[in-house]
């Protein structure tokens, strides 16, 4: 199933994200975890992707087990930064035989040992290339692009990274995941500005349930996401108790989505981080709203 049909419904949705292992050795406990997960029957799984392409052959593996084993709709990532473009054409090959429909289109982190390289001559410097590259093809995938409610990271202004979100858009990407954000209203004033703008795709507002003290500043390290007071008085209080800061971060999440569905952002995904008892949390605090 191509998701832009599913993401155009007025019914709330729910999707999870997972992770490819990193080693041969680690595969079972992450298929463990995609099958109690995918056992939910959530809109739709997405599936990480390392850098580099690391582990590709994963992404593809975990796609096609979701799709083939549990009938749950699939959305592989696929990264391109500092790749080639033949390189990047043989990825999207194998995407096709696999018979994946839906593909993440994302630039993916620069290597830490190419971070001052001159870019200038790369194949692929940003997403857009990338979902050029994939309409090009002529593989029919249902493109999707990630979007900033607070700002990429290495845009100048909102204005700017508005306008390389429209060009995204005019390329061929057919719906929106948003970065992590901790505060619904920056994702109703980002929405409101984009639609001014003309980008009228779906927008699939992307939760993280922060479980953990540790995972707070890691957010703050890959987002910059803003915290606000009502979310750091909760690490504070319960950070040092494990138990009390995982129940009280799945209720936060489950807050935010139960708001965002609340104001007809019908579409969220939640960065599960291969943990099936948060999703299964999550989902089961959502059960009547989500007809489940």
């Amino acid at each position: 199933m191509k998701l832009i049909s599913l993401l155009k419904g007025e019914k709330p949705s729910l999707s999870f994200e997972v992770f490819p292992p990193k080693t041969d050795a680690s595969f079972d406990s992450v298929e463990q975890a995609v099958h109690r997960i995918a056992a939910l029957k959530p809109a739709f799984m997405s599936v990480t992707y390392g850098a580099g392409g690391g582990t590709s052959q994963y992404t593809l593996d975990i796609s096609k087990t979701i799709k083939r084993d549990h009938g749950v709709p699939s959305l592989a990532h696929l990264t391109c930064v500092s790749s080639t473009r033949e390189s990047v054409r043989q990825r999207i090959a194998a995407m096709q035989e696999a018979g994946i429909e839906n593909v993440m289109a994302l630039r993916g982190d620069i290597p830490a040992d190419r971070i001052n390289e001159d870019r200038t001559n790369w194949d692929f410097r940003y997403a857009v290339d990338l979902i050029r590259e994939l309409k090009e093809s002529g593989a029919g995938f249902c493109i999707g692009g990630a979007c900033y409610p607070e700002i990429h990271p290495e845009s100048a202004n909102q204005k700017e990274d508005i306008r390389r979100l429209k060009e995204k858009v005019e390329a061929g990407c057919e719906f929106l995941t948003t970065q992590m954000f901790f505060d619904n209203n920056l994702l109703y004033n980002f929405l409101y500005k984009i639609r001014e703008a003309g980008i009228t795709v779906p927008v699939v507002a992307g939760i993280m349930p922060i479980t953990n003290a540790k995972q707070v500043e890691r957010a703050m390290k890959l987002s910059g996401s803003f915290m606000p007071q009502r979310f750091k008085s909760l690490v504070d209080r319960f950070g040092a108790d494990p138990a009390s800061m995982k129940q009280a971060g799945i209720a936060y999440a489950t807050d935010q989505i139960i708001d965002l569905f609340a104001n007809n952002v019908t579409n969220v995904h939640v960065y599960s981080m291969n943990n099936p008892d948060v999703a299964e949390k999550i989902q089961a605090n959502l059960s009547d709203i989500l007809g489940k």
